[in-house]
């Protein structure tokens, strides 16, 4: 692609005396990430994806906030060293990246910062779920993810994490399970985060009530 796209591709040739092994690294400068209008990467749907500790929760809606096909699952494991779990990051994202860009979508995803929200004086005595975040790949992931988009072309729609996976859960979850599918709860929150990124409210609309012979339609 660099090649192609008549881009400077820099190699370093290094020799580990003591192991008796070449190594060869290439290395080239990340274009500029380009910023788009919202309204153009709302214009055909987009893909919401809700961010867990071992995969991403992904659904494609349509510019109507409506949920099309199945719910996707893009894991990743976050057990052994630095370079394993880096490149499982990866794999997860370019996965996500290559779906979306097939489909000519935008990406919605939380602006997660757990940078100062891992604390015991933050959670108490809440460790499991302090462990729990402090187990996700997130400031890794979203710098991965915003570079690993700007080669693909692909644009990336930060929303607000607030209320996404329990308002999603509670609107979502229910309506979106049937006997050939199991909608988890990370599914829902991706819903709510997509129809948050498109605009739209993220609680569904209720049925108006039933007609009453006093008033004929008037509460319409």
């Amino acid at each position: 692609d660099l090649v192609s796209a008549n881009r400077a591709v820099a190699y370093r040739i290094h020799l580990d005396v003591q192991r008796g092994r070449w190594y060869l690294t290439a290395s080239w400068t990340i274009p500029p990430v380009k910023t788009v209008p919202l309204a153009q990467a709302r214009a055909g749907g987009l893909v919401g994806v809700d961010t867990n500790a071992d995969h991403l929760a992904a659904w494609r809606l349509d510019k109507h906030g409506n949920p099309c096909g199945q719910p996707r699952r893009f894991f990743y494991d976050l057990n052994g060293p630095a370079g394993y779990r880096d490149a499982q990051v990866r794999h997860a994202l370019t996965r996500l990246l290559h779906w979306a860009h097939r489909h000519d979508l935008s990406i919605a995803i939380e602006d997660l910062d757990f940078t100062a929200e891992k604390t015991r004086e933050k959670h108490g005595r809440r460790k499991r779920f302090r462990k729990l975040i402090s187990g996700m790949p997130v400031s890794k992931l979203r710098a991965r993810l915003v570079s690993m988009a700007a080669e693909l072309g692909v644009t990336i729609v930060a929303v607000d994490p607030a209320y996404t996976s329990m308002w999603g859960a509670e609107h979502w979850q229910t309506p979106l399970t049937s006997k050939n599918r199991k909608t988890t709860r990370h599914d829902a929150a991706g819903v709510a985060i997509g129809r948050r990124a498109l605009g739209h409210r993220i609680r569904r609309r209720t049925a108006p009530p039933h007609d009453d012979q006093s008033d004929r339609r008037g509460h319409r």
